[in-house]
């Protein structure tokens, strides 16, 4: 198998974290090179992210990465943060700039990825693996692919050591992303980030609000099954599994998992791929 990593999100009830324990529990099984957890941005949020690092390192004796956001984030409370996963032993950090949170007025000290990635590496040298994020099929709010492309390679020239793929479903969209990068002199290892299909019109959702495009005929294959969730669960492991495929042997370094919390669909995708 390839290398592979799952992403999960902090969770916010007792019954929430019950079924996040289950799914790290069940993927552990693929002894995956990491686990990242997603970043709560604004307040006491702040805290979930390091409490469920905490959680998924100590219970399930997984390699974290915990994300870092730009938003609300003040140069003081990253470098802290960075100082505590640096004392806990993770050597791991997925840097990014994410969204700004309704309701909140400053964005923090950081507008970029790329002041991040520098600062993480002027406060704590070399002690983490940098990851940042990619977009082949072009960041929802990039002025065009260009400039776009631009922002990627001013991220790692910052010092990200890798790279992790919004979702897409077009195998083409990574393989020309990574082309074009290449030619600007990126080297670092770019591995693709896949959402399994589990519930169709929540993936659409998604997808509309992120820049994710769905092909057309993944579309109507769906369609044709209506409502009935074990056909559409089965077709989209079929779907995930041939896409994983193409990219492994086109030269994908690994997959990143996007797992909802929830095992699953990623399971079901895995077996396909053993």
């Amino acid at each position: 198998m390839p290398a592979i990593s799952f992403e999960f999100f902090p969770p916010k009830t007792d019954e929430q974290r019950a079924q996040l324990d289950r799914a790290a529990q069940t993927l552990k099984a693929h002894a995956p090179d990491y686990v990242s957890v997603t970043f709560g941005a604004g307040g006491s949020t702040l805290s979930y992210t390091g409490d469920t690092v905490a959680r998924l390192d100590r219970r399930h004796g997984l390699a974290v990465a915990p994300h870092l956001s730009c938003m609300g984030g003040t140069r003081a409370e990253i470098a802290a943060l960075l100082d505590g996963y640096r004392a806990a032993g993770y050597r791991r950090i997925v840097a990014l700039r994410g969204d700004l949170p309704s309701g909140m007025a400053s964005p923090g000290d950081f507008r970029y990825a790329a002041e991040l990635v520098a600062f993480i590496r002027e406060h704590s040298g070399a002690h983490f693996h940098i990851e940042v994020a990619a977009y082949p099929e072009i960041h929802p709010q990039a002025e065009d692919a260009l400039r776009d492309l631009g922002h990627f390679k001013a991220k790692v020239d910052a010092g990200a050591d890798g790279a992790i793929t919004q979702y897409f479903f077009n195998p083409d969209a990574y393989f020309r992303f990574v082309d074009d990068v290449r030619r600007l002199g990126v080297t670092v290892p770019i591995v693709p980030g896949i959402m399994p299909i589990t519930n169709f019109s929540q993936l659409k959702r998604f997808s509309d609000a992120c820049g994710a495009e769905i092909p057309r005929w993944i579309v109507k294959r769906m369609q044709a099954h209506g409502d009935d969730a074990d056909a559409i669960r089965a077709l989209g492991a079929e779907v995930v599994a041939q896409l994983c495929r193409r990219l492994l042997e086109g030269g994908a370094p690994g997959l990143h998992f996007y797992t909802l919390n929830r095992a699953r669909a990623t399971q079901a995708v895995l077996a396909q791929l053993h």
